[in-house]
Protein backbone atom coordinates (compact mmCIF):
# COMPACT_ATOMS: atom_id res chain seq x y z
CA UNK A 1 0.00 0.00 0.00
CA UNK A 2 0.88 3.97 -1.07
CA UNK A 3 1.08 6.59 0.95
CA UNK A 4 -1.11 9.31 1.51
CA UNK A 5 -2.42 11.23 -1.77
CA UNK A 6 -4.33 14.20 -2.28
CA UNK A 7 -4.02 16.94 0.07
CA UNK A 8 -1.64 14.30 2.45
CA UNK A 9 0.94 13.89 -1.24
CA UNK A 10 2.56 17.05 -0.21
CA UNK A 11 3.83 15.99 3.23
CA UNK A 12 4.20 12.54 2.17
CA UNK A 13 7.02 14.13 -0.33
CA UNK A 14 8.87 16.34 2.23
CA UNK A 15 8.48 12.95 4.21
CA UNK A 16 10.34 10.78 1.46
CA UNK A 17 12.81 13.54 0.82
CA UNK A 18 13.60 13.67 4.55
CA UNK A 19 14.17 10.29 5.40
CA UNK A 20 16.19 9.38 1.98
CA UNK A 21 19.48 10.80 3.15
CA UNK A 22 19.11 7.98 5.74
CA UNK A 23 18.35 5.53 3.32
CA UNK A 24 21.96 3.24 2.34
CA UNK A 25 23.38 4.09 -0.27
CA UNK A 26 22.78 1.78 -3.66
CA UNK A 27 25.28 -0.59 -4.17
CA UNK A 28 27.84 -0.89 -7.10
CA UNK A 29 27.35 -2.03 -10.44
CA UNK A 30 30.12 -4.70 -9.66
CA UNK A 31 28.07 -6.11 -6.54
CA UNK A 32 24.55 -5.31 -7.60
CA UNK A 33 22.82 -8.34 -6.97
CA UNK A 34 20.32 -7.06 -9.05
CA UNK A 35 21.07 -6.57 -12.75
CA UNK A 36 19.25 -6.05 -15.95
CA UNK A 37 16.67 -3.83 -15.13
CA UNK A 38 14.09 -2.75 -18.00
CA UNK A 39 10.77 -1.78 -17.64
CA UNK A 40 8.14 -4.06 -19.68
CA UNK A 41 5.28 -2.40 -19.74
CA UNK A 42 3.76 1.31 -18.93
CA UNK A 43 -0.02 1.68 -17.22
CA UNK A 44 -1.97 4.48 -18.09
CA UNK A 45 -2.40 7.47 -15.27
CA UNK A 46 -5.10 8.97 -16.72
CA UNK A 47 -7.10 5.54 -16.17
CA UNK A 48 -6.62 4.68 -12.68
CA UNK A 49 -3.59 2.15 -13.62
CA UNK A 50 -2.01 2.53 -10.33
CA UNK A 51 -0.62 -1.24 -10.01
CA UNK A 52 -1.19 -1.94 -6.82
CA UNK A 53 0.01 -5.55 -5.95
CA UNK A 54 0.81 -8.83 -8.49
CA UNK A 55 0.29 -12.27 -8.25
CA UNK A 56 1.93 -14.35 -10.78
CA UNK A 57 0.56 -17.24 -12.99
CA UNK A 58 2.79 -20.62 -14.01
CA UNK A 59 2.31 -19.10 -17.92
CA UNK A 60 3.74 -15.73 -17.56
CA UNK A 61 0.82 -14.02 -17.03
CA UNK A 62 1.15 -11.24 -14.24
CA UNK A 63 -2.17 -11.06 -12.52
CA UNK A 64 -2.35 -7.09 -11.14
CA UNK A 65 -4.64 -5.16 -8.90
CA UNK A 66 -5.00 -1.37 -10.54
CA UNK A 67 -5.81 0.57 -7.22
CA UNK A 68 -7.60 3.54 -8.64
CA UNK A 69 -9.18 2.16 -11.57
CA UNK A 70 -10.67 -0.69 -8.86
CA UNK A 71 -9.82 -3.35 -11.28
CA UNK A 72 -7.78 -6.38 -12.19
CA UNK A 73 -5.78 -7.30 -14.66
CA UNK A 74 -4.00 -10.03 -16.52
CA UNK A 75 -0.59 -8.99 -18.19
CA UNK A 76 0.91 -11.42 -20.60
CA UNK A 77 4.86 -11.53 -21.41
CA UNK A 78 4.30 -9.64 -24.18
CA UNK A 79 2.94 -6.52 -22.06
CA UNK A 80 -0.26 -6.19 -22.88
CA UNK A 81 -3.15 -5.60 -20.28
CA UNK A 82 -6.54 -7.15 -20.13
CA UNK A 83 -9.17 -6.24 -17.78
CA UNK A 84 -10.91 -9.00 -16.19
CA UNK A 85 -13.00 -6.90 -14.24
CA UNK A 86 -14.17 -3.51 -12.27
CA UNK A 87 -15.63 -3.39 -9.05
CA UNK A 88 -18.75 -1.42 -8.56
CA UNK A 89 -18.13 1.98 -7.24
CA UNK A 90 -19.81 2.66 -3.51
CA UNK A 91 -22.88 5.22 -3.01
CA UNK A 92 -20.89 7.94 -1.68
CA UNK A 93 -18.09 7.83 -3.69
CA UNK A 94 -15.55 6.03 -1.05
CA UNK A 95 -14.88 9.24 0.69
CA UNK A 96 -15.32 7.39 3.85
CA UNK A 97 -12.60 5.03 3.01
CA UNK A 98 -10.42 4.79 5.29
CA UNK A 99 -7.10 6.56 5.51
CA UNK A 100 -7.38 7.74 1.71
CA UNK A 101 -10.76 8.57 0.73
CA UNK A 102 -10.83 6.64 -2.44
CA UNK A 103 -12.12 3.13 -3.06
CA UNK A 104 -9.64 0.82 -4.39
CA UNK A 105 -8.07 -2.93 -5.31
CA UNK A 106 -5.27 -4.08 -3.39
CA UNK A 107 -3.42 -7.41 -2.75
CA UNK A 108 -4.36 -10.36 -4.81
CA UNK A 109 -3.39 -14.24 -5.07
CA UNK A 110 -3.70 -16.74 -7.24
CA UNK A 111 -4.80 -20.44 -6.64
CA UNK A 112 -3.47 -23.14 -8.70
CA UNK A 113 -6.90 -24.02 -10.18
CA UNK A 114 -7.28 -20.16 -11.70
CA UNK A 115 -9.22 -18.79 -9.11
CA UNK A 116 -8.24 -15.10 -7.82
CA UNK A 117 -8.71 -13.66 -4.76
CA UNK A 118 -8.14 -9.84 -3.93
CA UNK A 119 -8.97 -7.25 -1.50
CA UNK A 120 -11.52 -3.79 -2.27
CA UNK A 121 -11.47 -0.97 0.45
CA UNK A 122 -14.55 1.21 0.30
CA UNK A 123 -15.22 2.41 3.83
CA UNK A 124 -18.47 0.75 3.41
CA UNK A 125 -20.12 -2.35 4.72
CA UNK A 126 -21.81 -3.66 1.50
CA UNK A 127 -18.23 -3.71 -0.32
CA UNK A 128 -15.13 -3.60 1.50
CA UNK A 129 -13.78 -7.22 1.87
CA UNK A 130 -12.33 -10.60 0.35
CA UNK A 131 -13.53 -10.89 -3.26
CA UNK A 132 -13.12 -14.08 -5.64
CA UNK A 133 -12.89 -14.21 -9.33
CA UNK A 134 -12.52 -17.76 -10.91
CA UNK A 135 -11.87 -18.01 -14.55
CA UNK A 136 -14.78 -16.92 -16.90
CA UNK A 137 -16.62 -15.66 -13.96
CA UNK A 138 -17.94 -12.67 -12.55
CA UNK A 139 -16.15 -11.00 -9.24
CA UNK A 140 -18.14 -11.87 -6.23
CA UNK A 141 -17.03 -11.11 -2.55
CA UNK A 142 -16.87 -14.08 -0.35
CA UNK A 143 -15.87 -12.62 2.92
CA UNK A 144 -17.02 -8.68 4.49
CA UNK A 145 -14.10 -7.07 6.12
CA UNK A 146 -14.67 -4.23 8.49
CA UNK A 147 -15.24 -1.04 6.94
CA UNK A 148 -13.62 0.76 9.48
CA UNK A 149 -10.08 -1.17 7.86
CA UNK A 150 -8.43 -0.75 4.97
CA UNK A 151 -7.23 -4.64 3.95
CA UNK A 152 -3.97 -4.54 2.01
CA UNK A 153 -2.08 -7.42 2.13
CA UNK A 154 -3.09 -11.05 1.25
CA UNK A 155 -1.71 -14.50 0.98
CA UNK A 156 -3.12 -17.64 0.93
CA UNK A 157 -1.98 -20.50 2.65
CA UNK A 158 -2.94 -23.59 0.31
CA UNK A 159 -2.46 -26.23 2.74
CA UNK A 160 -5.27 -25.18 4.84
CA UNK A 161 -7.36 -23.51 2.25
CA UNK A 162 -7.04 -20.51 4.08
CA UNK A 163 -6.70 -16.22 3.31
CA UNK A 164 -5.03 -13.98 5.34
CA UNK A 165 -5.38 -10.04 5.35
CA UNK A 166 -3.35 -7.50 6.39
CA UNK A 167 -5.61 -4.46 8.00
CA UNK A 168 -3.79 -0.95 7.96
CA UNK A 169 -5.69 1.08 9.48
CA UNK A 170 -7.13 -1.44 12.45
CA UNK A 171 -3.67 -3.06 12.78
CA UNK A 172 -5.20 -6.68 12.69
CA UNK A 173 -4.33 -9.97 10.46
CA UNK A 174 -7.67 -11.45 9.45
CA UNK A 175 -8.17 -14.96 8.33
CA UNK A 176 -10.21 -15.98 5.78
CA UNK A 177 -11.52 -19.43 4.93
CA UNK A 178 -11.03 -19.37 0.85
CA UNK A 179 -14.50 -20.99 0.07
CA UNK A 180 -15.69 -17.82 2.17
CA UNK A 181 -17.50 -16.66 5.11
CA UNK A 182 -16.82 -15.06 8.49
CA UNK A 183 -13.25 -13.20 8.84
CA UNK A 184 -12.22 -13.33 12.20
CA UNK A 185 -9.12 -11.98 13.77
CA UNK A 186 -5.70 -13.87 13.45
CA UNK A 187 -3.63 -11.90 15.25
CA UNK A 188 -3.47 -8.26 16.79
CA UNK A 189 0.33 -7.81 17.90
CA UNK A 190 0.96 -4.23 18.60
CA UNK A 191 3.71 -5.03 16.15
CA UNK A 192 1.02 -4.52 13.63
CA UNK A 193 -0.13 -0.93 14.43
CA UNK A 194 -0.35 2.11 12.29
CA UNK A 195 2.04 4.77 13.74
CA UNK A 196 0.12 7.73 12.70
CA UNK A 197 -1.08 6.08 8.76
CA UNK A 198 -0.86 3.11 7.54
CA UNK A 199 0.78 -0.33 9.55
CA UNK A 200 0.45 -4.17 8.78
CA UNK A 201 1.03 -4.10 4.92
CA UNK A 202 2.93 -6.49 2.68
CA UNK A 203 2.22 -10.04 3.79
CA UNK A 204 3.77 -13.61 2.94
CA UNK A 205 3.43 -17.26 4.23
CA UNK A 206 6.82 -18.82 4.32
CA UNK A 207 8.68 -21.26 5.99
CA UNK A 208 5.92 -22.12 8.83
CA UNK A 209 5.29 -18.38 9.33
CA UNK A 210 3.50 -15.18 8.68
CA UNK A 211 5.67 -12.51 7.84
CA UNK A 212 4.22 -9.05 7.25
CA UNK A 213 5.16 -5.31 6.75
CA UNK A 214 4.66 -1.96 8.31
CA UNK A 215 4.95 0.81 6.71
CA UNK A 216 4.71 3.42 9.39
CA UNK A 217 6.89 1.40 11.63
CA UNK A 218 9.25 0.83 8.51
CA UNK A 219 9.88 -2.71 9.73
CA UNK A 220 9.57 -6.69 9.09
CA UNK A 221 7.46 -8.78 11.11
CA UNK A 222 7.40 -12.86 11.78
CA UNK A 223 4.43 -14.39 12.83
CA UNK A 224 4.49 -18.08 13.62
CA UNK A 225 1.56 -19.99 12.44
CA UNK A 226 0.87 -22.62 15.13
CA UNK A 227 -0.04 -26.15 14.92
CA UNK A 228 -3.41 -25.63 15.59
CA UNK A 229 -3.54 -22.79 13.40
CA UNK A 230 -3.25 -19.77 16.02
CA UNK A 231 -1.13 -17.19 15.85
CA UNK A 232 2.78 -17.47 18.31
CA UNK A 233 4.32 -14.47 19.19
CA UNK A 234 5.18 -11.79 16.75
CA UNK A 235 8.95 -10.95 16.25
CA UNK A 236 10.22 -7.94 14.72
CA UNK A 237 13.17 -9.42 12.39
CA UNK A 238 14.21 -6.04 10.67
CA UNK A 239 14.03 -2.11 11.09
CA UNK A 240 14.91 1.14 9.46
CA UNK A 241 12.91 0.20 6.20
CA UNK A 242 11.61 3.69 5.70
CA UNK A 243 8.19 3.39 3.33
CA UNK A 244 8.23 -0.49 3.03
CA UNK A 245 5.40 -1.71 1.03
CA UNK A 246 5.14 -5.22 -0.54
CA UNK A 247 7.94 -7.89 -0.43
CA UNK A 248 9.15 -10.99 -2.00
CA UNK A 249 11.43 -14.14 -0.46
CA UNK A 250 14.17 -14.45 -3.17
CA UNK A 251 14.20 -18.40 -3.02
CA UNK A 252 17.59 -18.07 -0.73
CA UNK A 253 16.36 -19.25 2.64
CA UNK A 254 14.59 -16.02 4.27
CA UNK A 255 16.13 -13.20 2.50
CA UNK A 256 13.63 -10.87 0.99
CA UNK A 257 13.45 -8.43 -1.49
CA UNK A 258 11.67 -5.61 -0.62
CA UNK A 259 9.67 -2.32 -2.46
CA UNK A 260 10.71 1.05 -0.27
CA UNK A 261 7.54 2.99 -1.68
CA UNK A 262 8.50 6.87 -0.33
CA UNK A 263 12.08 6.61 -1.27
CA UNK A 264 11.50 5.01 -4.51
CA UNK A 265 14.09 2.43 -4.05
CA UNK A 266 14.30 -1.46 -3.70
CA UNK A 267 16.01 -3.15 -1.41
CA UNK A 268 17.59 -6.30 -0.65
CA UNK A 269 16.97 -7.84 2.74
CA UNK A 270 19.51 -10.32 4.73
CA UNK A 271 17.70 -12.57 7.28
CA UNK A 272 19.81 -10.99 10.00
CA UNK A 273 18.26 -7.50 8.90
CA UNK A 274 21.19 -6.06 6.85
CA UNK A 275 20.38 -4.33 3.51
CA UNK A 276 21.46 -3.37 0.06
CA UNK A 277 19.71 -1.37 -1.97
CA UNK A 278 19.25 -3.32 -5.40
CA UNK A 279 17.33 -0.39 -7.48
CA UNK A 280 16.04 3.08 -7.54
CA UNK A 281 14.60 5.69 -9.51
CA UNK A 282 17.44 5.33 -12.03
CA UNK A 283 16.26 2.00 -12.98
CA UNK A 284 12.22 3.65 -13.97
CA UNK A 285 10.89 3.18 -10.23
CA UNK A 286 8.07 5.53 -9.37
CA UNK A 287 6.78 5.05 -6.24
CA UNK A 288 7.56 1.03 -6.06
CA UNK A 289 4.65 -0.65 -4.39
CA UNK A 290 5.00 -4.57 -4.84
CA UNK A 291 6.77 -7.31 -5.84
CA UNK A 292 6.80 -11.28 -7.04
CA UNK A 293 9.66 -13.67 -8.31
CA UNK A 294 9.45 -16.28 -10.98
CA UNK A 295 12.85 -18.36 -11.18
CA UNK A 296 15.15 -15.33 -11.20
CA UNK A 297 13.35 -12.93 -12.77
CA UNK A 298 12.15 -10.21 -10.27
CA UNK A 299 8.69 -8.14 -11.28
CA UNK A 300 8.56 -4.96 -9.87
CA UNK A 301 5.42 -2.86 -9.61
CA UNK A 302 5.39 1.18 -8.93
CA UNK A 303 2.20 2.75 -8.75
CA UNK A 304 3.88 6.43 -8.94
CA UNK A 305 1.79 7.53 -6.32
CA UNK A 306 3.68 10.25 -5.19
CA UNK A 307 5.71 11.07 -8.70
CA UNK A 308 2.51 11.12 -10.44
CA UNK A 309 4.31 9.73 -13.78
CA UNK A 310 4.86 6.61 -15.44
CA UNK A 311 3.35 3.76 -13.51
CA UNK A 312 4.99 0.77 -14.78
CA UNK A 313 6.22 -2.75 -14.13
CA UNK A 314 9.89 -3.62 -14.21
CA UNK A 315 11.77 -6.58 -14.91
CA UNK A 316 15.41 -7.48 -13.51
CA UNK A 317 17.33 -9.88 -13.19
CA UNK A 318 18.43 -11.45 -9.78
CA UNK A 319 21.64 -12.77 -9.40
CA UNK A 320 23.29 -16.35 -7.38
Amino acid sequence: MFTKLSKAAVSAVVLAAAVATAAPAPASAASDPLRCARTAVHFDLAKGQTPENIALGPDGTAYVTLAKARQVAAVSRSGSIRILATLPEPVDGGIHTPALGFPLTTGVVRAQDGTLYFLYATGTADLTGVWRLRPGGRPQRIAALPATGLPNGLALDARTRTLYVTDSTLGTVWRVPASGGTASAWSTDPALAPAGFLGANGLKIHNGALWATDLDKGTIIRIPILADGRAGTARVGATGLTGIDDFAFTGHGDQIIAALNTVNQVALIRPDGTRTTVLTAADGLQGPTSIALRGNTVHVMSAAYLTAKDPNLILAHLGG
